[in-house]
């Protein structure tokens, strides 16, 4: 009988030892950038789309994101309550033309630009880590909901 209280206790510290107690987003569906204790927002904006034959080009306006992160493999924290964090794709954008933008192909095959691969771990409730699973060169980024023209960008410098 002892041996199971013992394992009880156990089993609830494991547990317990593994909840998130870092920073929360103070608005949902915005990944939010992870740098030690604190939050940076994302820049929230809507891709407009260019059509073409066999791709399609999404432009933000803007040369450069305000949300900045010097980490090449970046964490963001989203509380969740309409996006699917397993939806969320991301992409390295070109600056021309005083905009940023990405060029997709129809069959959204991996190219440079991206869709890199992305970690998501669930937090809590409505809550996830989302990461990025290979390490990225300085410059422009979107996360993005698949079949979603909003975007939320960042720069790695």
């Amino acid at each position: 009988m002892r041996s199971k209280l013992w394992l009880s206790v156990i089993a609830a510290l494991c547990l317990a030892a593994d909840r998130y107690a870092g920073p929360r987003p103070p608005k949902p569906d915005i990944p939010y950038l992870l740098h030690a204790n604190h939050l940076v927002e994302t820049e929230v904006s809507e891709a407009r789309e260019q059509g073409g034959k066999k791709e399609t080009t999404y432009v933000i306006p803007g040369t450069a994101s305000p949300a900045k992160t010097p980490l090449a493999e970046p964490i963001f924290i989203i509380e969740t309550s309409s996006i699917t964090p397993e939806q969320i794709e991301l992409y390295r954008l070109e600056v021309k033309n005083g905009a940023r933008e990405v060029m997709l192909t129809q069959k959204r095959r991996h190219t440079e630009a991206g869709p890199f691969h992305m970690l998501v771990t669930r937090l809590g409730d409505r809550l996830y880590k989302i990461e990025a699973d290979e390490p990225l060169q300085n410059g422009q980024y979107s996360l993005s909901p698949n079949g979603s023209n909003r975007v939320f960008c960042f720069e790695i410098y």
